[in-house]
């Protein structure tokens, strides 16, 4: 096979996986906090949960930072969806909070809407050096859209307990556990596409600067990203799919059939947003590109408590849904130009552990204040931390530029 036809099947094959990826998180994403509540636990165990599965999307990304290069990019992955997948099994097989709590740590839980994890840092770092600095932008931008595309059709798989407790008169847990075990079928099947990945993929044989011989310059400016991008997903663990489903559940008494397919419009709305930031970030630039489309979609997450009814917030939200992940590939892409290829794997990583970080801490705060009655609180603080976040992000990198706007 030719160099440049291996380059392109490498593409292909981490395009499958991280669709079935989305797949898989679209469905867990919508259903996770709905599955533990009918299973009993209350919203302080379920926030634990949650963030249980965060903190173990945190220990994998540690991992895939310091560790994977030396073991190998292509045996890091298959080894992170085969643990995800016994982990999503496992969450249907315990009973107690704890026992739960686990399986999701060890299962590296996400219900963030899309898999944000170790995986995708590391598919991040294997991306550019398969496309040409020109070509970068809109490689992510098709990353991030077949994953997204991937999650609009799990959201539509949120219905399937409804199907078959509906239509096949299945007991409504067996309904759920049946998903969740699907779930873990689809993580077991992305190990088949990672080890048909070539030898292209791992980290190269030329010299590369460990990440403490960087420039001073570099290694601050990586370093602040990835503190603004830990408040970003700071916010972001306030409002993750499965605290805005439970969000909808309560508030509207929105039912599984009625959630799956706002999720799945929303998800639908992501896909042509990310081909939208490509061309945006061509004419007015990647950082302006993150910003400017991030902050109105904060402030119409402040709109969703005082929507009157679930029509109304449905429409707000999948219209917040259309800007809120404009800034994904454009980031990528970004944090990708500005550091030497060799360190791709420790910039994108240090990036993503920031952002794990992050994520792990606001569920438990968020489910808590659920619990208390304040189910517009979690929405409030974390539009309000993400707009803080696109501000130090604009004031910070405005003026550093990637190659291909210089």
């Amino acid at each position: 096979m030719s160099p440049i036809n291996q380059l392109n099947r490498d593409r292909l094959l981490i395009y499958s996986a991280a669709s079935l990826r989305g797949l898989a998180a679209g469905a867990i994403s919508v259903l996770a906090a709905v599955y533990l509540a009918k299973r009993g636990f209350a919203e302080a165990e379920i926030g634990i949960v949650l963030s249980a599965g965060m903190a173990g999307v945190f220990a994998g990304t540690v991992y895939g930072t310091y560790l994977a290069d030396r073991v190998g990019r292509r045996r890091s992955l298959i080894g992170l969806a085969l643990l995800a997948a016994l982990g999503g099994a496992a969450l249907a097989w315990v009973d107690s909070p704890w026992a739960a709590a686990a399986a999701a740590f060890f299962g590296m839980l996400n219900t963030q809407g899309s898999d944000r994890g170790a995986a995708q840092a590391l598919e991040q770092s294997i991306l550019p050096s398969l496309a040409a600095d020109r070509e970068r932008t809109r490689v992510f931008a098709w990353y991030n859209a077949l994953q997204d595309a991937g999650g609009a059709v799990g959201a539509l798989l949120a219905a399937l307990p409804a199907i078959l407790r509906d239509g096949l008169a299945l007991p409504e847990l067996r309904a759920y556990d049946a998903t969740v075990y699907t779930y873990a079928v689809l993580l077991a099947a992305v190990a088949i596409f990672y080890a048909r990945l070539s030898a292209r993929t791992e980290q190269s044989a030329a010299p590369a600067l460990q990440a403490h011989e960087l420039p001073p310059s570099a290694r601050r400016e990586v370093r602040r990203f990835s503190w603004l991008s830990a408040m970003d997903a700071l916010g972001g663990g306030f409002i993750g799919s499965a605290l805005i489903a439970y969000f909808f559940f309560v508030r509207f008494g929105a039912g599984e059939a009625a959630l799956a397919a706002l999720f799945a419009a929303a998800r639908v709305m992501t896909v042509f947003s990310h081909f939208a930031a490509a061309r945006l970030a061509g004419r007015i630039g990647l950082v302006n590109t993150m910003v400017f489309t991030h902050i109105p979609s904060s402030l119409l997450l402040l709109t969703l408590p005082v929507a009157p009814t679930f029509e109304v917030a449905a429409l707000l939200f999948i219209l917040r849904e259309g800007l809120s992940e404009m800034d994904v590939p454009t980031r990528q892409s970004y944090l990708m130009a500005i550091v030497p290829p060799h360190e791709r794997s420790w910039a994108a990583g240090l990036s993503q552990l920031a952002r794990a970080g992050g994520r792990m801490i606001a569920p438990a705060f968020a489910g808590v204040a659920m619990q208390a009655g304040a189910l517009w609180l979690p929405l409030v603080a974390g539009a309000s931390i993400k707009i803080t976040y696109d501000l130090l992000l604009w004031r910070a990198f405005r003026r550093i530029k990637p190659p291909e706007e210089r």
